[in-house]
């Protein structure tokens, strides 16, 4: 029913009696040629000739959707989205860009779907989600293309409009890579819809295996972060206690309040960052029963001595630093001169 209120097409009375005609489905706009029975000259002209321009129309618009000529209107409530997602998510500001462009302008762009496999008079997403979460906010119907797809031809044409707008990041197109192995697709296929080739492909389906799995759905997209830094993040999680450390992390309270980026960099620099370098063992002097303890780094020294073996000595010391200073320059500037 839905798919004929679309074009606004219905049959002819069932009081109108016409000449039995062969049934005519046309399975991309929904649309039959219904059978009716004999009757009057009259009213036989009629009809047929009725018939004859709704199914010439009916056969325009099947041929123009096959070929993907025809724009249609479809409500949102009747689109469903890939079953494969490529997407991590969809960003609130560029959605809410995109809703206000299309307030302003209309939807300058049609999706592309297809009669749903499984679910009668709905369609499912090839591409355009973005575009179909806009307009189901705002209420209004999606602009789109119908064409009668096989899953490959879906998931080709899924990944080659991304790939065209450079909508992906690199890490969506590694997930959408490993998601589409997956579900079965042939590496032929994949190649296909990613555009990449085989050696680039094992790259990306790799990547996504040498990371804990989770780790990519709770950093996100990251649509600033290349595939170096990824790869030097999954070099660093090959160790258990750096992936333990990680998914401590993303349990922190604030780590989805980032956006994915730095989310990202959160992430990267708490398991880069070096540990401190272990200070010297600490060694001792002993001046009679006086022990001190003398702590030495690459950047300071410290000195530490039991204030009740020799009551006072600290007051001492801290009176003598300014001379002890002075007599160590004066010395290096003999030392320095040649005397």
């Amino acid at each position: 029913m839905a798919r004929k209120n679309l074009f606004g097409l219905t049959p002819p009375s069932a009081e109108t009696p016409a000449a039995p005609a062969a049934q005519t489905d046309r399975p991309l706009a929904g649309l039959k040629i219904p059978q009716k029975a004999s009757g009057p000259v009259g009213a036989i002209s009629q009809s047929l000739e009725a018939m004859s321009a709704r199914a010439q129309r009916a056969d325009a618009i099947e041929k123009k959707l096959s070929a993907g000529q025809v724009i249609v209107e479809l409500s949102t409530d009747l689109v469903d989205g890939s079953f494969i997602n490529d997407r991590m998510g969809l960003d609130a500001e560029k959605l809410a860009e995109l809703k206000e462009q299309i307030q302003e302008h209309g939807q300058q762009v049609p999706i592309l779907v297809r009669p749903h496999p499984h679910a009668p008079d709905r369609y499912q997403v090839a591409y355009g989600h973005r575009r179909l979460a806009a307009a189901k906010e705002l209420g209004i119907p999606v602009r789109a293309v119908i064409r009668d797809l096989s899953n490959d031809q879906l998931v080709i044409s899924q990944g080659q409009e991304n790939n065209a707008r450079t909508d992906l990041s690199y890490i969506e197109k590694c997930h959408f890579a490993w998601n589409l192995e997956t579900n079965e697709f042939s590496r032929e296929t994949i190649m296909a819809a990613l555009n990449v080739d085989k050696a680039a492909l094992s790259r990306m389906i790799g990547l996504v295996l040498r990371l804990p799995e989770g780790l990519i759905e709770a950093v996100g997209a990251t649509p600033s972060t290349g595939r170096l830094r990824w790869n030097e993040l999954a070099d660093m999680l090959k160790e258990t206690a750096k992936a333990n450390k990680a998914r401590k992390l993303f349990k922190e309270e604030g780590f989805q309040a980032l956006n994915s980026d730095d989310r990202f960099t959160l992430l990267y620099n708490s398991l880069k960052a070096n540990k401190a370098k272990p200070a010297n063992k600490p060694r001792q002097v002993k001046l009679g029963r006086l022990a001190v303890n003398i702590i030495e780094t690459d950047k300071k020294v410290s000195f530490g001595f039991d204030k009740s073996t020799e009551p006072g000595f600290a007051s001492y010391v801290e009176g003598q630093l300014e001379r002890l200073l002075n007599e160590f320059k004066t010395m290096n500037t003999e030392t320095d001169s040649g005397d």
